[in-house]
């Protein structure tokens, strides 16, 4: 058989196109290049259906990534400030106003993250923010940014447990007020007249609510009695299609996403101080505001494509 396929190239050598061609094909029958072909066409199938699956996996992985970035920087920046560090109170100032503005330049970018309501929170003097917990909380990260921006005030935060032992994030939650949430600690925050950002929710909200967007707050009402023995103003908050940019499907399943959907936040009317008023009946009051946010401004059940077209919309309409 390789004798006729030499036999027949020789035939062929004065043309020399017609040889190369021939020797080609006899090459081709001899390493069984048709096999490696259908190889070749079966790891582009796999390609083809795996990819997106291991791009919504990996996606959340990045913002982890730039939780880390923004580690370094502060300790790069911790190590260029000492001498300043016994000298200065606000040390930390710069810092934080940096990783804001890079914080806001990602949410404007990936997002089109926009914040509606930015007024209603106080140039000076104590309130409570009570949010809705996404899948990852990113929104309240570009929330946070945007009161560094444009209100010069840093929110305190209060965060699970877990989150502190992460390794290397303990300067971040310190430089950024992170504490993790006895009803002490949070009222002196307040009546020392900081800014407190809680999501009653927390972890369960996060993992097993879903596109219809439920408040998974049970029974709890600690943040009630926290506004109430600071005597402040709690001051509800939502963002639109934030389970459209990440989802979970509970504890078995990662989070997944990363999908650049339209953000948009809305800060409700605050919830005035009452001293007549317990704390279940204003842990209600506050569910059905935030509840209200959801209703006005979110579509059930939340769609990753209805979001991702959100984008193109220019201005955005209230009802």
């Amino acid at each position: 058989m390789a004798d006729a396929g030499n036999q027949s190239c020789r035939m062929l050598a004065e043309d020399t196109f017609s040889f190369l061609v021939c020797v080609f094909h006899a090459w081709e029958e001899w390493v069984g290049l048709g096999q490696v072909e259908d190889y070749l066409s079966f790891l582009e199938y796999l390609l083809w259906v795996f990819t997106p699956l291991a791009i919504v996996f990996i996606l959340p992985f990045l913002i982890v990534i730039l939780l880390y970035l923004s580690i370094l920087f502060l300790h790069v920046y911790k190590r260029k400030n000492q001498l300043r560090e016994a000298y200065c109170n606000n040390l930390w100032d710069g810092a934080r106003k940096t990783l804001a503005t890079l914080w806001d330049g990602h949410g404007s970018i990936w997002h089109g993250y926009e914040i509606h309501g930015m007024d209603k929170i106080p140039d000076k003097g104590a309130a409570l923010i009570v949010y809705y917990h996404g899948a990852i909380p990113i929104d309240y990260y570009y929330f946070l940014a945007n009161v560094i921006i444009q209100k010069g005030r840093t929110c305190h935060s209060v965060a699970d447990h877990f989150l502190f032992k992460i390794p290397g994030f303990k300067l971040l939650l310190e430089v950024f007020s992170v504490m993790h949430g006895p009803q002490e600690e949070c009222v002196q925050a307040l009546k020392n007249g900081h800014l407190l950002g809680i999501s009653p929710g927390g972890v369960r909200e996060a993992l097993f609510s879903d596109e219809t967007y439920p408040l998974l707050w049970g029974k709890r009402k600690g943040f009630a009695q926290v506004a109430i023995d600071s005597k402040v103003a709690i001051i509800p908050m939502f963002t639109q299609n934030v389970r459209e940019g990440f989802r979970s499907l509970g504890t078995l399943t990662p989070v997944y996403g990363g999908f650049p959907v339209k953000f948009r936040t809305f800060l409700g009317d605050p919830i005035p101080y009452d001293p007549n008023i317990t704390a279940s009946e204003l842990a209600e009051k506050v569910n059905q505001a935030v509840q209200s946010l959801i209703d006005k401004h979110q579509q059930i059940p939340g769609n990753v494509l209805r979001a991702l077209l959100e984008r193109f919309h220019t201005k955005y309409k209230a009802e």
